[in-house]
């Protein structure tokens, strides 16, 4: 069965500040190791109530501008029933229904089959928990 699915979890620290983390090279790498020139599937998963999972255009502005948009649809203040944490945590604990907490990807000979200007990102707008967990999981 390892041959066929493997999993790994990654450790990452995102910090004080809302952030749009780039795991591209970190899925890539784990395929490297275990996907060994076969097709499948990578499953993202970040096992966290207040983080998701995204592919986007990183570097350009992109990442920026969807913090800027979840800013518009999930403001930091009063209004969240979730009240614990930070003013305005309770957003944190919406954004996994909209940013969701996975992606499934295909893995074509070995590689991430990503479009030239894609990414996979954490998104993390939690400034109270900086350590996170990523599951990579490869089904080849």
């Amino acid at each position: 069965m390892s041959d066929v699915f493997t999993t790994r979890i990654l450790n990452v620290t995102t910090g004080s500040e809302e952030t749009v983390l780039d795991l591209t090279d970190a899925c890539a790498g784990f395929l490297d190791e275990v996907a060994r020139g076969r097709d499948g599937l990578l499953n993202v998963f970040v096992p966290h109530a207040t983080a998701g999972v995204a592919v986007l255009e990183t570097g350009a502005g992109s990442d920026s501008d969807l913090l800027a948009a979840l800013h518009t649809l999930l403001p930091a203040d009063d209004r969240w029933q979730h009240r614990h944490g930070s003013p305005g945590h309770g957003r944190d604990h919406v954004l996994p229904a909209l940013v969701a907490p996975h992606a499934t990807l295909p893995v074509i000979g070995g590689r991430l089959e990503l479009g030239t200007w894609q990414s996979v990102c954490l998104v993390d707008t939690n400034k109270d928990n900086p350590d996170r967990q990523v599951r990579l999981s490869f089904l080849g």
